[in-house]
């Protein structure tokens, strides 16, 4: 070999910083086991693969610790500027804690639903664990290929999630559904990144930044396109109006489980992929993605708020059916400090915006799936899950009733869910301080709007069960709740609600830790 190719061989090679991508990796490697383990197990004993998958999710949380004292890159180009396509900062970390927090709780959700709906085991926690660990890799990506192929890593094993249900007509609609809604998007996305980088001559987000400040005017329309179909894609997997329609039948046919586990991870993973590509790769653009974003959230929390109110009681599914509204109306709040950093007047400003959506999606997750927790619950002794099967629940399980009222009042934003209030006042500020004025109006109508389907669900709670239509009452203390396999449930239930309480109790805390994610 010669000195030149010695030398140039020696240069493209690069030790890996295998602490920098920990989390992602050891959900990962936990997936990979808990399938080869699911070989040999017999069947009395598959339950020891739920609570693998549990241990290898609070290991992947816990490897963040180490990753605290400062950023880490890896898979860094070696000539030329300086750019990486694995980053460990501040916004990774936080966003990578909220998805395998997420991904935890959803598997403590999951024990019962297994049995329940019957479940195959090593089949549900493998596809878990690797959605997980997509989920995980994507807010560290910092090309668009990594973060294509983290988003798709993140999405396909959940298609297989909702589906999973063998026989259910409703189930395998709901993936069919969420699967071509998802192919589109990807389709969209791709053709939009291989757009931006002909234009620009390069994946890394930084690089294709400088780039667009400068390019070739020739190439300028195809630059703006490829911009524009990749925040359609994104908008796709945010459940952003107009292409939102996938959410409430995919959440109907999907297990309750596998239905919070969308609602907040993949909502995650749609946003923070958004905030980087709009933040990172296209800030030259933001006359362009903040107008069109603030458009979208307007649209979104309205649609979603409406079809909310529309919910009938006694239809079957109605509980889930209204959460997953809820969730679609609260991606357009998530939305509106991502239009006001299209408006900031300096990097530091685009920061705080991000960091409110971030300390939204913190108070979001927490509450979401305490609330999914407690409609998994109602489901094993009412699995049409109808608004209506809610009343009477505080004489029947009056822990859980009282749970899922604070949990309603926070996404409501009503004392004593005060971390709801402050996390809805933060986003309104964003949007204030941006001079979205208009879309603060909007929100605040639309925020009027969801008190009223709150507090209805809220009432129903604490209402008399009719006598007709009165269930056994199932204590929670009672035997169906301390079985083995109940025993998760209750836990997810008790931390979530534990968690919202304290969140409470110290809100600021929320956003001083969300406005450190500096980008």
């Amino acid at each position: 070999m010669t000195p030149n190719a010695s030398s140039l061989a020696t240069s493209l090679v690069q030790s890996v910083d295998w602490l920098a991508v920990a989390p992602p990796t050891i959900a990962a490697l936990a997936g990979l086991a808990v399938l080869v383990a699911d070989l040999f197990l017999p069947e009395r004993r598959k339950h020891l693969l739920g609570w693998g998958a549990i241990a290898g999710l609070a290991l992947a949380a816990l490897a963040l610790l180490p990753l605290l004292d400062g950023d880490r890159s890896t898979f860094c180009l070696t000539s030329g500027a300086h750019a990486c396509s694995y980053t460990a900062d501040t916004f990774a970390l936080v966003i990578q804690f909220l998805v395998l927090g997420g991904a935890l709780l959803t598997a403590l959700l999951s024990f019962s639903s297994l049995d329940d709906l019957k479940l195959p085991a090593g089949e549900f926690w493998f596809l878990l664990l690797s959605s997980a660990a997509g989920a995980a890799l994507l807010p560290a990506s910092r090309d668009l290929a990594t973060l294509v192929i983290a988003l798709e890593v993140a999405s396909l094993p959940a298609f297989a999630l909702v589906g999973l249900r063998r026989g259910d007509r409703l189930s395998s609609e709901a993936a069919l559904k969420f699967f071509l809604s998802s192919v589109t998007a990807t389709a969209v996305m791709l053709l939009g990144v291989s757009f931006v980088y002909a234009a620009t001559g390069s994946l890394h987000l930084s690089r294709i930044a400088d780039a667009l400040t400068h390019v070739d005017p020739r190439l300028d329309t195809l630059a703006q396109a490829g911009a524009v179909l990749t925040l359609v894609g994104f908008a796709f997997k945010t459940a952003a109006v107009p292409f939102h329609f996938w959410v409430p039948d995919t959440y109907v046919g999907a297990p309750v489980p596998v239905a919070a586990y969308l609602s907040v991870v993949g909502k995650a993973v749609g946003f923070s992929g958004l905030i980087l590509v709009t933040v990172l790769a296209f800030p030259s653009y933001a006359d362009v993605w903040g107008p069109a974003v603030a458009v979208l959230a307007a649209l979104t929390m309205t649609a979603g708020n409406a079809a909310a109110l529309r919910q009938r009681p006694e239809r079957s599914f109605s509980a889930v059916r209204l959460l997953a509204w809820s969730s679609v109306a609260q991606a357009g709040y998530l939305l509106v400090p991502i239009a006001a950093a299209g408006y900031a007047d300096s990097g530091q400003d685009a920061s705080r915006a991000i960091g409110s959506t971030v300390a939204y999606a913190l108070m979001y997750a927490v509450v979401n799936l305490g609330a999914f927790a407690v409609a998994a619950l109602v489901a094993r002794t009412s699995p049409a899950n109808r608004l209506t099967d809610y009343r009477g629940l505080y004489a029947a399980r009056p822990a859980a009733a009282l749970a899922l009222g604070f949990f309603l009042l926070c996404l409501a934003g009503l004392p004593p869910g005060v971390i709801g209030l402050f996390a809805k006042v933060t986003v309104f500020s964003a949007a204030v301080d941006a001079g979205l004025g208009w879309l603060a109006v909007v929100m605040a109508l639309n925020v009027v709007v969801a008190l009223y389907y709150y507090l209805q669900w809220t009432t129903v709670l604490f209402r008399a069960p009719e006598p007709a239509a009165e269930p056994e009452p199932v204590p929670a203390a009672g035997p169906a709740i301390t079985r083995p396999r109940a025993v998760p449930l209750t836990a997810a239930i008790a931390l979530t609600a534990a968690a919202g309480i304290a969140l409470s109790g110290a809100p600021q805390l929320v956003l001083r830790f969300a406005s450190s994610t500096l980008l």
